[in-house]
């Protein structure tokens, strides 16, 4: 049976946008955009995710093997943005399609440390004003100004946040590989797992080597399509490199990776869930707060269930919540600093640290 999405995320990696020799592969870019312009033609609105800045730029400029490796990429990706955007706005022009290109920075998803989510609402806007229009927004993290440190894990990263901050139904994620599989896809008796719905340890099986050109793993990509799930938005990993790939994964007629959605989350616990990044403090919480948060029973993070804090935080910030073990379990706004929290670890009867409509869970 088909599946009936209204707003899908389509992410197209570096191991698919490019050839062997790491430079863009024009001719399978312009037959996945006829594919994304026959989906638009359904009525499905449609927001591309794609890497290829970098590839882009190394098709038309040669640079010393020895040159710094940062300086290259800010290069590379300056040159190869221009080239990137031109390729798909000629290409969907065909089909009568007007393309944007929106370039964004781990930043532009953090919050200003007093929990005001602006700058969020004000790239959501932006966004939902472009598919208004149909216009098909075009997004890639802006490598140009990205520096190592504040840079996504890769473009699936984006890509997942992108799809909750837009309430997308699916997050298609193309790679060169047919799926999530229960071995070394290259042994033979490795089988493509189709259907993912509980938490799972992805590391006990999945092989995390790299692409060649892409900066994620697939135990990244596995924990990062897992969590969006959890916001309840599907997430599809498929092969990118097939025929009428993108037609046949909305059709459900070809094997690939699913992760089925749970129920949807409120707009803020989306927000959160992806903020790890930005969170300032840490609190760790014993066994029996543990159990309680993790139970099926909505509970907040309370002071009685505190044992320690692990870092600083003002009221307003993100904060993490790990276990005994130091494992994290969720993150959530804290209800107020750090100095307060401190003073009524173990205390009954006091306001929350972290409400729980303000806590996203990892479980």
């Amino acid at each position: 049976m088909a599946f009936d999405y209204h707003r899908i995320i389509i992410k197209i990696g570096s191991n698919v946008f490019t050839d062997q020799k790491g430079l863009p592969d024009l001719q399978r870019i312009e037959h996945l955009v006829g594919q994304i312009a026959a989906i638009k033609k359904q009525g499905i609105e449609v927001i591309l995710v794609s890497s290829g800045a970098v590839a882009s730029g190394r098709s038309l400029i040669a640079v010393s093997e020895k040159a710094d490796a940062v300086s290259t990429r800010q290069l590379l990706a300056s040159i190869g943005q221009v080239k990137l955007i031109n390729t798909y706005a000629g290409l969907f022009e065909k089909f009568g399609i007007l393309c944007s290109q929106v370039l964004v920075t781990k930043e532009d998803f953090r919050d200003n440390n007093s929990g005001d989510r602006a700058h969020h609402f004000n790239m959501k806007n932006c966004l939902e004003t472009l598919l208004h229009y149909k216009v098909l927004p075009i997004v890639n993290e802006n490598d140009v100004v990205s520096i190592t440190e504040l840079m996504f894990t890769d473009n699936d990263e984006l890509a997942g946040l992108i799809a909750s901050m837009l309430d997308a139904e699916a997050l298609i994620i193309l790679t060169n590989v047919d799926g999530l599989y229960n071995g070394d896809p290259k042994q033979p008796g490795s089988k493509v797992i189709e259907e993912v719905s509980t938490n799972i340890d992805f590391s006990s099986y999945v092989q995390d080597s790299r692409s060649q050109f892409g900066r994620g793993g697939m135990i990244t990509k596995s924990n990062m399509a897992l969590k969006t799930a959890q916001l309840g938005i599907a997430v599809h990993i498929a092969n990118g490199t097939r025929e009428n790939i993108l037609t046949d994964v909305l059709a459900n007629k070809v094997i690939h990776t699913r992760f089925t959605p749970n129920k949807k989350a409120s707009g803020k616990k989306k927000w959160i869930a992806h903020s790890e990044g930005s969170a300032t403090g840490i609190v760790q919480v014993n066994d029996g707060a543990k159990l309680a948060l993790t139970s099926n029973k909505a509970t907040s993070v309370l002071p009685v269930g505190v044992t320690r804090i692990i870092a600083e935080f003002k009221k307003g910030e993100i904060i993490k919540i790990v276990d005994e073990n130091e494992k994290l379990i969720g993150l959530g706004i804290a209800e107020y600093g750090a100095d307060k929290a401190r003073e009524r670890i173990g205390q009954k009867n006091q306001k929350p640290l972290v409400h729980y409509d303000y806590l996203y869970l990892q479980y």
